[in-house]
């Protein structure tokens, strides 16, 4: 059989692959029943769609012709590390690195980071727009997550507050 979409092709097998990942790794739970749904329930559900949806997305990929056959073009890197590199950035930040004495930098400085990191993976880098949208994510995930959810994590680097 010919692959008539290569995007429709590794997509479903991506799809399956996680779907699968999240199947086995909910078996580590509690699973339980219909009526009384333990931990692992939900997940261990969402999974097998996930994997189901890649499948048919994968025979599909196999029997409906297209005009080019869709084909994958070449890896983005940039994007790829950029957009890797500011949730690592993000995660350090936000609770700090103990190993070598980075202390929590909080939430706010975090998401400027992430957003700054995150704008270089596009070639228009435009410092203005960038630190508009952090201030918008900032002050939103600071309603959301610190006001209406109580949430607690540190919001200002630890240096600051003490």
């Amino acid at each position: 059989m010919n692959i008539k979409s290569q995007k429709d092709f590794f997509a479903g097998l991506m799809f399956s692959g996680v779907g699968v990942a999240f199947a086995v790794g909910a078996t580590t739970y509690t699973v339980g029943t219909g009526a009384r749904m333990g931990p692992g329930y939900f997940p261990l559900v969402l999974g097998i769609l996930l994997a189901v949806l890649g499948a048919v997305i994968m025979m599909k990929s196999l029997v409906v012709e297209t005009v080019d056959g869709e084909r994958i073009g070449k890896w983005a890197w940039r994007p790829l590390f950029f957009v890797i590199a500011a949730n690592l950035i993000f995660g350090v930040l936000l609770g700090g690195l103990p190993s070598i004495g980075l202390p929590a930098m909080g939430m706010i400085l975090a998401i400027y980071a992430l957003t700054i990191v995150a704008s270089l993976a596009d070639g228009h880098f435009k410092l203005k727009e960038t630190l508009i949208l952090g201030t918008i994510l900032a002050a939103g995930s600071y309603l959301a997550f610190v006001v209406l959810l109580k949430l607690q994590f540190p919001v200002w680097p630890t240096f600051i507050t003490g």
